[in-house]
């Protein structure tokens, strides 16, 4: 019962009407009325709040303070990732939709250059064979990647593998049909360049290269002499598939085939130039040999100037031009099997490696290495180790670079032709040439120069007194014409022998002019080109021999040119080619264009074999029986061709000189660039 003097208790209840159409609900709280308005919530929530006890409202208050920071922090942290993610994004469905030369409408013959050479109408029986209707108009490098995957980047498989984020930012992605979809156009490259070590760069590998926008250009269609050069390459290359897959050398002749190392030589020295042709089924097909064949694990001995040069420096190139990261675990492979030539007392190298065994040693003749082959590997591995992250590559390489700086015999910057690999000294004092055994020192001196960023002041210096040395002690002037040529010094008596190695040296001093050297090297260039293409010119079947003697005397009805019997051999060469593509690149002077296509003329007529391939020749002075070698060596394709190619396109893109450098088998490496 209750107390007489209380109120009776208050009963709240709640009464819910749903109507039959189930338009609403009727309610009612207490006996007031519940209409779920706005205004109503409000009073209610404002009356429990004050409710709350001091205490519970600023327990309240700060948890709600602590969430809001709590969500800034977390949004200015998150922010500018996803921004970047997304921008990326973006960009990148952008890119995919603006792939230039993959629409096959764009294919455009353009006219043959006028002939600047009244003789080059004596090859006017030259049938250019048409190539096929599929000839794909997108060539060129897709892709370069100007900075190297981070160390623990494992190589992925060929076939559908997923790229991880430490991949190059700008790394194409692997499709059956081999299509690129990353323009390789992007990073200037700036005199004042940083060159650093690899451990100094390690923590800079995973930041991304600049890419300019207006460096995104549409590529210059193929133009019919291109064409021809894609055709030579696809007849070469049917004779290698057919008689000689998987090994080093093409005999065409015989239909066979000749090992050197036995690593498949003109396959792998060929890759890059069937990239930048645009060959991709071909491209494919040797792809899938090097996946499943290239075994480096062999008890065979190779030379490590030809390893470095063909094999690696072939790796380290297409692996920047395809962004396969396979290549680049080849290259690696190989190069660690190399590295037991450096261990001689002096650091110079031996000229022979046992890829199997991991040892070394030289010649069976001599202890002796070449000058040239020692100092010409030096692009390949100071790449190697700038991709890899281990010092060791570039430190063996720069150790003979800076022994062979300081080293006394030389004669006003040139170097004899030998090298004792115990005692670090040179030998057979006395003899200095441009050609064999000599030749590639000068080029990689100027060349590393470039690849470092032009810091390396050592390597200038050595290159600039070795042209300084050239012009005091080897250049001469021949009789008739007075051709600008090198000859050789033996023990203080001049030799008027010239090499056709030798052609390589207008394109060096083109190339120095380009970054900046004198001027007058470029004069003596285009001199030096002109007796390169004399040469050929001045012979009966239009192909140079491989020694030429010039006549120093005016006598009636001798030609500049002489020629001995044990020297009329040609090996389908690619120097003198090879400087006709960097004069014409650098002064756009489109005779150099026709020189070349005089000889690819030439090597069509008189080396060509017609079950597949090319063969080199044993005497250029017989145009009715040159004298097949039955034997197409590996740089045919792997250089004279890539550089034939290249000389006739008018896209200074097509391998830009700003962002490239070739090495001495026409591989194309990257300039080093400022991390940004």
């Amino acid at each position: 019962m209750y107390s007489a003097s209380l109120p009776p208790p208050r009963r709240d209840f709640i009464s819910v009407t749903l109507s039959p159409g189930g338009g609403g609900i009727e309610a009612a709280v207490g006996g007031g009325g519940y209409n779920n308005s706005k205004a109503w919530r409000r009073r209610s929530c404002l009356r429990k709040w004050k409710q709350l006890s001091r205490l519970q409202r600023s327990v309240i208050l700060f948890v709600f303070a602590f969430l809001a920071v709590c969500g800034v922090i977390t949004y200015a942290n998150m922010a500018e990732p996803w921004k970047s993610l997304t921008s990326r994004s973006t960009e990148e469905q952008k890119t995919d939709l603006e792939i230039p030369g993959l629409n096959p409408a764009n294919q455009a013959v353009l006219p043959i250059p006028k002939k600047a050479d009244p003789n080059l109408g004596d090859y006017s029986d030259f049938s250019l064979q048409k190539p096929p209707k599929e000839l794909p108009v997108r060539r060129g490098p897709p892709n370069l990647q100007l900075r190297p995957p981070r160390r623990n980047t494992k190589v992925k498989s060929q076939e559908g593998a997923a790229k991880t984020e430490e991949e190059p930012r700008q790394a194409v992605q692997e499709h059956k049909t081999q299509k690129s979809v990353i323009s390789w156009r992007g990073v200037v490259i700036e005199p004042d360049q940083i060159t650093e070590s690899p451990s100094n760069k390690i923590k800079e590998l995973d930041k991304p290269s600049p890419v300019e926008s207006e460096d995104q250009k549409e590529p210059v269609p193929l133009n019919e002499r291109q064409m021809a050069v894609i055709e030579a390459f696809r007849h070469a290359w049917k004779g290698y598939k057919e008689f000689a897959w998987g090994h080093d050398e093409l005999k065409p002749i015989s239909k066979s085939f000749s090992e050197w190392f036995g690593l498949g030589l003109t396959l792998i020295d060929a890759l890059d130039t069937m990239w930048i042709l645009g060959l991709k089924e071909e491209f494919a097909e040797a792809k899938k040999w090097v996946v499943t064949e290239l075994n480096f694990d062999k008890n065979v001995d190779v030379n490590l100037f030809e390893s470095a040069i063909r094999i690696l420096g072939g790796l380290l190139s297409t692996y920047h031009l395809s962004g396969d990261s396979l290549f680049l675990e080849k290259a690696k492979d190989i190069g660690s099997r190399l590295m037991p030539a450096f261990n001689t007392p002096s650091k110079i190298p031996f000229s022979d490696v046992n890829i199997g065994r991991g040892t070394a040693h030289p010649p069976r003749w001599t202890s002796d290495s070449t000058v040239a082959e020692v100092t010409s590997i030096q692009l390949e591995f100071r790449e190697l180790s700038r991709l890899t992250g281990e010092e060791k590559f570039q430190k063996a390489v720069d150790g003979v670079m800076q022994h062979i700086h300081s080293l006394p015999g030389k004669n006003d910057g040139l170097v004899p032709m030998f090298i004792n690999t115990n005692s670090g000294q040179f030998t057979h004092l006395g003899v200095y040439t441009l050609g064999a055994r000599a030749d590639s020192y000068y080029e990689y001196l100027l060349k590393q120069w470039i690849q470092g960023g032009k810091k390396e002041n050592e390597l200038l210096e050595d290159y600039v007194k070795g042209i300084e040395g050239v012009k005091t002690h080897l250049l001469r002037k021949s009789q008739p014409k007075r051709l600008t040529f090198v000859g050789e010094l033996a023990h203080g008596r001049f030799s008027a022998k010239m090499d056709h190695l030798v052609c390589f040296l207008p394109g060096a001093l083109a190339l120095g002019v380009h970054n900046g050297l004198p001027s007058d090297h470029l004069d003596l260039a285009i001199e030096l080109a002109e007796t390169c293409y004399q040469m050929y010119a001045q012979v009966e079947t239009g192909l140079s021999p491989e020694i030429v003697h010039f006549n120093m005397h005016a006598q009636k009805e001798r030609k500049d040119v002489e020629i001995k019997a044990a020297d009329r051999h040609n090996l389908l060469r690619p120097e003198a080619v090879e400087s006709f593509f960097y004069l014409y690149r650098f002064t756009g002077d489109k005779k150099y264009q026709d020189w070349g296509w005089e000889i690819l003329q030439n090597f069509n007529k008189y080396t060509r074999v017609p079950t597949g391939g090319y063969t080199s020749i044993n005497n250029v002075q017989n145009p009715s029986n040159p004298e097949p070698r039955d034997k197409m060596e590996s740089f045919f394709l792997g250089e004279t061709l890539k550089y034939l190619f290249l000389l006739f396109s008018d896209d200074v893109d097509l391998i830009n000189l700003d962002k490239y450098v070739f090495n001495t088998e026409a591989h194309p490496l990257p300039i080093w660039h400022q991390q940004q």
